[in-house]
Formats: C-alpha cells, structure tokens, sequence
C-alpha cells in the first residue's frame, strides 16, 4: 500500500471546499433575507399618538320669557246696608182671640156662564150609513169651468175640498183642504157648493157628517 499523504489530499480539495462553503452562505443569505423580520407580537401593538382636539363651544345667551302677571282675585262681595228702613211689624202676641168674630172672606169666583157662541157643532165623522152624493162626482166634473190662468199656465192636479153635510143634504162650511192654485181651488169651492146630498143617517135619523171630495182639473192634450 502507498502511505497516505494528509497535506496532499487537503490542497486537493481545498478550491472544492471553499466553493462549497461559499455556496452555502450565499443560500443561508438569501434566505435569511426572505424571512419576514416583524413578528406578530409586534403586528398587534399599535402606538398612536393623536393630539386631543378641544371644541369650544359658544353658550348662547337666552332670555327669559316674561309671564303675564297672573288675573287679580274677584272681590268678596261686601253687605252693603240699605238705605231704606223697614219697619218691623209688632205682633200682639198677648191679643185674646174671639172665636164667635165673623172673618172677612173674599167672595167666591163668579161662575162663567156659557154662551151659545161658545157651544161647538156637533157633526159625526164616520156613521152607519154615510152622505150619498145625488147623481155621482160626473155631475160635478161636468160643471167645472178651467180657469184662463191655470190653462195658461199649465196647471192641472186634484183640489181636495172638505166640507159638512147637514141633516138635509146640503153642503155647509167648504174648505180646501189641498189645492193647486191658478183659481182651481175657486173654482173646486163653487162647484162643490152646488152638490146635493143624501144626508147620512145614524141609528136611523138623518146627522151632521164630516165630508171630504175631490175635484179634478185636467188639461186636454
């Protein structure tokens, strides 16, 4: 075997070497430079340094508001003295009183006496055999005479004439109860104080009954 040479061997490798180590430093550099240097210790806390900002604020001066005094109080009425005097009225107490002394009374309401004035008509409303008029409401319609002014004007309708018949079938006290102008009412009363009645009979006998007829104007077209 040929003796081993130690210092032979290191100059062999000793360019070898140092570029191997030159590499390895230049690697461990780099990546030294890639790692982040802050850590996140440090992320978290933040110093801030923010001046306080002092606002002044300007006090608006107010003014009060002045209430109207409050209403004096009503005066308590005061008793006034009258001028006038009363005179007392002295009662005799100790005057005897005398039972058998006639006392003055006032006389009594004089009665009213009734007059023949004040004595009401008497007339039935509905009896047992009502007023018949003589020869129908025809008769009636047929005497009728149109007023000029009711024609002019236009007017026609039904006048409603409310009337008494008597014991002997005439009529008494007309009215018109309903009308419609134009001298148709006028006309209605003449009529209707022409009319001729069977008087109605109550219990047999001939009365006073109320009567109400209709009287109709018409214009001819």
């Amino acid at each position: 075997m040929l003796p081993f040479n130690k210092k032979a061997d290191l100059k062999k490798y000793y360019t070898l070497l140092l570029e191997i180590g030159l590499i390895l430093s230049l690697v461990i550099f780099i990546a030294l430079m890639r790692v982040p240097l802050k850590s996140a210790a440090s992320e978290d806390i933040v110093f801030t340094t923010q001046d306080e900002v002092v606002k002044m604020e300007e006090i608006e001066q107010t003014e009060q508001e002045k209430q109207p005094p409050p209403p004096p109080r009503p005066q308590v009425p005061v008793a006034v003295p009258n001028d006038e005097i009363v005179e007392e009225e002295v009662l005799n107490i100790d005057a005897e009183l005398n039972i058998d002394e006639k006392i003055d009374m006032p006389p009594p309401p004089a009665e009213k006496k009734e007059t023949e004035d004040e004595e009401e008509e008497n007339f039935f409303v509905v009896v047992e055999e009502m007023p018949e008029l003589i020869g129908g409401i025809q008769s009636l319609q047929q005497k009728i005479e149109y007023p000029d002014r009711a024609r002019k004007a236009g007017i026609d309708g039904k006048v409603i004439i409310q009337f008494i018949v008597n014991e002997e079938g005439e009529v008494e006290d007309p009215r018109v109860i309903r009308g419609i102008g134009g001298g148709c009412d006028e006309e209605a009363l003449r009529v209707v104080k022409q009319a001729q009645f069977k008087p109605g009979k109550q219990r047999g006998q001939p009365v006073r009954v109320q009567y109400s007829l209709p009287i109709f104007f018409k214009l001819k077209t």
